[in-house]
């Protein structure tokens, strides 16, 4: 399951099929999710004074395919966008109804499940509700452990928390009761130093832009 499938199936609610709670600029959280998996596995990086041009730029290190679809969509448009900060990257590849093509692919699989209608019998409209949870449930047990419980995340755990902080809401991943806990745990893995090496600090630096981007409502998915 890539970052931004797991980013996405905790933002919508299993039942309902729609996002949970005030849901903001979740494209762009997506986007830096496939920005900074891309990061994570050597396909992308950002420059530094050792690189030709401005430090700070995106920069594709390798051109391989990861062999998921989003993954390598993403990639494609990477090339288009070098020499871009990462900040900058994000609102292209947020383009092109990302969320609704990230959504068809988990009902692809059976994880979700697309039912379309129309409110008052004229507006279309589209749920996903949940189709298969246990995957959704497991995820969100990992977190509590690290967000409840104290265990410490590994660099992929901590860059989907470092997003997931600002676009979803504590309660709707560990509950109500917990969730004061877990939203200031979230904010210490944000801010902390959870990218050890320079390409998990290129990886760090990727989220930071996509949890900063100035807050733009999500465009509804119907």
């Amino acid at each position: 399951m890539l970052i931004a499938e797991d980013l996405l199936l905790l933002a919508y609610d299993d039942e309902a099929g729609k996002p949970v709670g005030m849901v903001s600029h979740l494209e762009y959280a997506l986007a830096g999710a496939l920005l900074v998996e891309l990061a994570l596995l050597e396909r992308v990086d950002v420059t530094t004074e050792a690189d030709e041009g401005k430090p700070g730029r995106i920069v594709v290190r390798d051109s391989t395919p990861t062999g998921r679809g989003p993954l390598d969509d993403a990639l494609e448009r990477v090339f288009g966008l070098a020499g871009k900060k990462p900040k900058d990257a994000l609102r292209p590849l947020a383009k092109g109804d990302l969320v609704t093509r990230l959504l068809d692919g988990l009902a692809e699989r059976g994880i979700l499940r697309r039912e379309d209608g129309r409110v008052l019998g004229l507006f279309p409209t589209t749920r996903w509700p949940a189709e298969d949870s246990r995957h959704e449930e497991n995820l969100k047990a990992g977190l509590r452990r690290v967000l409840v419980d104290g265990e410490q995340p590994d660099e992929r755990m901590a860059a989907l928390i470092a997003l997931l902080a600002t676009t979803v809401e504590a309660k709707h991943v560990v509950g109500r009761e917990d969730a004061r806990v877990a939203q200031r745990r979230a904010k210490e893995i944000a801010e902390g130093n959870w990218a050890g090496d320079a390409l998990r600090r290129a990886a760090e630096e990727i989220v930071m832009a996509a949890v900063f981007i100035p807050t733009v409502v999500m465009p509804a998915v119907s």
